[in-house]
């Protein structure tokens, strides 16, 4: 099959392939790949960040600078250069920006320096989110600079801090690789005399006591990486101290950051923007407005020949079910959390979870659903790692409420008891009310939010519960006099939306998700474990609203996020339809492996809910034909797999964590992990986990067949993340990044098999590429059939889902498999038998041609579908 040659892309992508870059993988790495894109039916390269990043950055979210194009991918000539090789195949290019946070460990941000070196007094001061007022003493006027391995005073002692002839005044401490610039008069009073840096060498204790005098008198306190959870005063990514909290909410600020990225769309070196983390930014709608505003008018400069269109900007925003996005906001969508959620969920067997809650129950000895274990992450968050921000935001509202007789008397702990109620229950990751009246939408969730926290609250705060939703929401600012009372207000209102966001992110993806194991599949960026199925209805449903609301937004199923690979979570969404068999099977896993858990004085290791998911995790992950007798293949699979382990043990914050990990916790895990696929300790076991998997394999596959046909013909812009054009077994991140063998890519591509040819090798992933590439062959010849067309959802027998796109005259129809029995055929990834379809009576009379095949169907008016593969896509001759 040759297909037709695609028509130039516009601004809007009909699909993207997104790349991470790095310096192991740069930009001219990419031009190489390009013609494969190209010859795959990709419109678009979709780029991870490609501003300067920290050195060795492998994601480039820790931005350093807005000024340039990362030296290490190349620079601007680099990217000149990939642009041209897309043009020249009539390819966009689409980038990820980052204006809520830029990385700040280390000496490699010239902002952060300066601010650091001249405190409110840098003309950066105001470009980060600092509490400069803040009331704690030592604190007045400064900044925490909380970046030290070890307490101050111990770090001083021992010889750790120096001073150096570095850094923007000349004169900095040095802590190892960092470097904190001393303030311009004391750089100059300690250069100009005699003795100059030899007086504070922290060797005597003279030079010692000099230099801690030095560094009382900076514009920073020197501090424990640990005192940053109750004492930081300046905005953070989540946690994540070396990553400083911007305000794009300032003119100058935004200015700043966005002119190279304003100047690229002018220049038409790139077509559209991913904006990552928007719900930290104080008012995402205003920046999302603005934003296309600003492109919109420096694409009046775009060069002839360059995509024309709008500016395509999609957010990175997890949607709570039901949860819309405003379409004040005027952005082209999300980038596709939403739809890895649905796609997710129709593809469970709701069979499965009564069953598996109770299985749950039982093997992990834990009584609580997930949403009561995010209750108990919430609570763990904001005591160990946002106590700070719960305090900032506490005191606002204090403030506020010290300015009026009738609130003066509600105290700084009553504030901080009610505000933390809520955010225990809040239900979505954060409202948007700046200064205008709420949306209806804001007043519900904060309402919901209320309603549970009443039942938490003691009846004497239930008055300053309506006081703070008060000053949350409802009380305008505009009705109360300009200066401190309306700056108060909206402060208030701004720390705690910008609060809410990273208390539900570290609790649920970054907590709760490694605490509660009912099925892994489920526990996905953008999605709810206690939500374990989707109906054919309710996906219908989530189909149409995102083709009449926002019908450019993306559609993905693995990201540089994903906690697991597409095809490893769907391997693991076979298992809900296995309720007899896999609540058996488990318990006979972990009655075999009971010799493997050890006894230590704080409980078994592993403990029973921790075997439990690192059990689902090995029959999911379980490489494609791999036996147990091949150590050295067995042996390249655990060092991945023992990376999640790890990772997940102390994302769980229970037995162990980051700030203090258990090692011995971590090794008795380790060697659980270990131990269970084993044929020389456990023979049994070890095959039986084998002969399961195996068993898994067949039938994931045939639901990644049918996930994949769901992304490419649903409304929405169909995303397609590095290499997973074959089977996705990648674990979370870093595993998700690894190099890909884009050679093995080419060379199937270039076979150009038909899938079903493909059926007899499908565990080597080809399968799966040549169904993605008939796809885009189809959205290529008919981009307003898939960009435009209508969503009609078509009566399906149980366990199947079909519809039909139109638009005018053409139409495209759609029928998958939701179930897929783990018995399949060697070369047969179907597992039902023909289906029947009756057609609306306006296409009775048509024919039809198989995209995946090629084959004609003559007309009828009921279509019998079937075949050795699990989908059916036919479009209309």
């Amino acid at each position: 099959m040759t297909p037709p040659v695609p028509p130039p892309a516009g601004t809007t992508p009909r699909s993207t392939y997104r790349i991470q870059f790095h310096a192991e993988f740069t930009l001219d790495d990419a031009v190489g790949v390009v013609p494969y894109l190209a010859r795959l039916g990709i419109s678009h390269l979709y780029a991870s960040p490609l501003l300067p990043a920290a050195p060795g950055s492998m994601h480039g979210y820790d931005i350093t600078a807005h000024d340039a194009i990362n030296p290490a991918l190349g620079g601007k000539a680099a990217l000149r250069r990939l642009v041209a090789a897309l043009r020249a195949e009539g390819m966009g290019l689409l980038i990820d920006i980052v204006p809520n946070h830029m990385g700040v460990d280390g000496p490699h941000n010239a902002w952060w320096q300066d601010v650091l070196a001249n405190g409110r007094d840098s003309r950066f001061a105001r470009f980060f989110d600092i509490d400069w007022d803040n009331k704690d003493p030592t604190l007045a006027g400064k900044m925490l600079a909380p970046f030290l391995g070890k307490p101050y005073g111990e770090a001083l002692a021992d010889g750790e801090l120096s001073l150096v002839a570095d850094g923007p005044t000349g004169l900095s401490v040095a802590y190892y690789d960092n470097r904190f610039p001393i303030a311009p008069r004391d750089a100059n009073t300690i250069l100009d005399d005699r003795d100059g840096l030899t007086a504070y060498d922290p060797a005597s204790l003279n030079g010692l006591a000099r230099l801690h005098a030095l560094l009382e008198r900076q514009h920073y306190r020197l501090a424990w990486w640990r005192t940053a959870t109750d004492e930081i005063n300046w905005r953070r990514f989540f946690d994540v101290t070396g990553l400083a909290g911007l305000r794009a909410e300032e003119p100058e600020v935004f200015d700043a950051t966005h002119e190279l990225i304003l100047r690229l769309y002018a220049e038409g070196l790139i077509d559209g923007v991913r904006i990552d983390h928007v719900d930290g930014l104080a008012d995402p709608g205003a920046y999302c407005r603005k934003l296309r505003r600003r492109m919109a008018i420096a694409g009046a400069r775009r060069p002839a020949g360059a995509p024309a269109g709008e500016p395509y900007i999609l957010v990175e925003k997890i949607l709570a079910p039901g949860e819309p996005l405003p379409a004040r906001w005027q952005t082209d969508g999300t980038t596709g959390y939403d739809f890895m959620d649905q796609v997710g969920a129709v593809l469970h067997d709701p069979a499965g979870e009564a069953p598996f809650s109770a299985l749950w129950r039982e093997t992990s000895g834990s009584a609580l659903d997930f949403h009561a274990e995010e209750i108990a992450a919430r609570a763990q968050i904001l005591r160990d790692s946002l106590a700070a921000e719960l305090d900032n935001c506490t005191r606002a509202l204090h403030h506020l409420a010290r300015g009026h007789i009738r609130s003066r008397d509600f105290s700084f702990n009553a504030i901080r008891r009610v505000l933390h109620a809520l955010l225990l229950n809040f239900p979505v990751y954060r409202v948007y009310v700046r200064v205008g009246a709420p949306t209806e939408q804001d007043v519900a969730v904060l309402r919901q939010a209320a309603d549970a926290a009443r039942a938490m609250l003691a009846p004497t705060d239930h008055m300053l519960l309506s006081q703070v939703l008060l000053w949350l929401a409802e009380i305008s600012p505009r009705d109360l006099p300009r200066g401190d009372a309306r700056h108060a207000l909206l402060t208030a209102r701004q720390r705690f939306q910008q609060l809410s966001s990273p208390t539900a992110a570290k609790s649920v993806e970054d907590t709760a998700f490694y605490r509660y194991g009912r099925l892994l599949s489920r526990n996905e960026v953008g999605s709810s474990p206690g939500q374990f199925s989707l109906s054919p209805e309710g996906f219908h449903q989530a189909a149409t609203a995102r083709g009449e609301a926002t019908p450019g937004a993306m559609l993905a199923t693995a990201t540089h996020d994903h906690k697991r690979g597409e095809d490893l979570r769907l391997r693991l969404a076979l298992l809900s339809e296995m309720p007899d068999e896999w609540p058996a099977a488990l318990r006979g896993f972990l009655n075999q492996a009971k010799p493997l858990v050890q006894d230590q004085a704080a409980g078994p290791a592993p403990e029973p809910g921790d075997a439990v998911m690192f059990l689902q995790m090995v029959l999911a992950s379980w490489p494609l034909g791999l036996s147990v007798d091949d150590r050295a293949g067995v042996d390249r699979w655990m060092e991945r797999l023992s990376g999640w382990q790890q990772k997940a043990m102390r994302e769980a914050k229970r037995r162990s964590g980051w700030a203090m990990p258990d090692e011995a916790y971590e090794k008795a895990s380790l060697e659980f992990l270990r131990g269970v696929v084993d044929p020389s300790r456990f023979p049994e076991l070890a095959r039986g986990l084998q002969d399961f998997a195996g068993r898994m394999a067949r039938g994931g596959a045939a639901k990644s067949l049918s996930q994949v046909v769901l992304r490419y013909t649903l409304p929405g812009v169909p995303d397609l993340y590095q290499g997973t054009e074959f089977w996705d077994e990648s674990l979370v991140d870093p595993d998700n990044r690894r190099p890909v063998d884009y050679a093995a890519r080419r060379a199937a591509l270039e076979a150009n098999l038909a899938p079903e040819a493909l059926l007899g090798e499908w565990q080597g992933g080809a399968v799966k590429q040549a169904v993605i590439h008939r796809l885009l062959a189809e959205r290529n010849a008919a981009p307003a059939l898939f960009a435009q067309g209508g969503y009609q959802p078509l009566p399906a027998p149980e366990g199947q889902l079909a519809f039909l796109r139109q638009h005018g005259n053409d139409a495209l129809l759609v029928r998958v498999a939701l179930r897929h029995p783990a018995g399949l055929g060697e070369a047969d990834l179907a597992g039902t038998a023909a289906v029947d379809l009756e057609l609306p009576g306006e296409w009775a009379g048509r024919g039809w041609r198989c995209v995946l095949s090629g084959t004609d169907l003559p007309a009828s008016a009921r279509l019998s579908l079937g075949g050795r593969l699990p989908v059916t896509v036919l479009r209309s001759r």
